[in-house]
């Protein structure tokens, strides 16, 4: 429990340290900013595969349950942050579509995103306790993970958002029974009051989509770490700073997400894989560094791709 208490510590204290100091000001996230802070959340996450091994070898505060190997650790925990990662840059693209659907004003987003991310933080907690639980009670759940992670696969295969009207999803119809939305306010605020009335605004509004839509791709890559582990702390350690270094990720790579179209088929590949691997889990053991070396060979197939087919800069302008 004391291990769970520190490692929440360690993230609001990052969080706090990234809105309250770095970020106090609504302001445009420049590229060069995003750059910077996108490899120091990433360089922590790598810097913590490295204290796992460390937590693991010792058994620290009795962490090691399921009694792995330092090595096994965190090559798992590699194995599950690249994983969520990756499945991250589709959740990208969705986000960048909402913020392009309400016309978010550029100084807002990095706001918004910091409040989806700190409530994906509880929700994520949530599924990956249940789904351990779950896993461990009745074996045939892998069958069930395995089937919807393929599914997914299928479903992104085919899937077109471009046209997807943000008003009419489910965040924003549940919302509107709550308050009424002010659609045409632009100052800032997620909540405004006027003659006597509590409005909710578009800024708001975008909030809930952009957290229903994390709660959507929660459910594809919390159970393709599954297949990698079933230790409830490295999935989860795992998984929340993969999406800590979603804001700046997507800061980074905003204007260039129309030159990373094949990377789509990339995460199908992942999807499909990772979904077999948990169905056949039973009858073969693949070990991590093998699911780490497909997954890494896949992402960089894709990029490669969709770089060397990307149109020219000035066609994108």
């Amino acid at each position: 429990m004391w291990v769970w208490i520190l490692f929440f510590i360690l993230i609001f204290g990052l969080l706090a340290l990234d809105l309250g100091v770095f970020h106090k000001k609504k302001e445009v996230v420049s590229f060069r900013e995003s750059m910077v802070w996108t490899a120091v959340w990433v360089g922590l996450a790598l810097l913590f595969g490295a204290l796992i091994y460390f937590m693991y070898d010792v058994n620290f505060m009795g962490i090691n349950k399921r009694e792995l190997s330092p090595a096994t650790a965190m090559i798992d925990y590699y194995t599950g942050y690249l994983i969520e990662e990756s499945l991250s840059l589709d959740n990208i693209f969705v986000i960048a579509m909402i913020f392009k659907f309400f016309k978010v004003d550029p100084r807002f987003q990095h706001n918004i995103l910091f409040w989806g991310i700190l409530g994906a933080v509880f929700f994520r907690l949530g599924m990956i306790l249940v789904g351990v639980a779950a896993l461990d009670r009745f074996e045939w759940m892998t069958y069930i993970f395995g089937g919807i992670l393929i599914f997914s696969a299928i479903r992104m295969f085919k899937s077109d958002d471009e046209s997807e009207n943000f008003k009419q999803s489910l965040g924003v119809r549940l919302l509107s029974k709550l308050y009424k939305i002010d659609w045409e306010d632009r100052s800032g605020r997620y909540f405004i009051r006027r003659d006597g009335v509590h409005y909710a605004t578009t800024l708001f509004a975008t909030l809930v989509v952009v957290e229903f839509s994390d709660v959507i791709f929660a459910v594809d890559s919390i159970p393709a770490i599954f297949s990698v582990t079933r230790d409830s702390f490295i999935v989860f350690t795992s998984n929340i700073f993969a999406i800590l270094g979603l804001r700046n990720l997507y800061f980074f790579l905003a204007n260039m997400l129309d030159r990373f179209h094949y990377i789509k088929y990339a995460l199908v590949i992942v999807l499909l894989y990772v979904g077999v691997k948990m169905i056949i889990a039973e009858y073969l053991d693949i070990p991590a560094w093998i699911s780490l070396c497909v997954i890494l060979t896949a992402l960089a197939a894709g990029t490669l791709f969709s770089l060397w087919h990307a149109p020219p800069e000035e066609e994108n302008e």
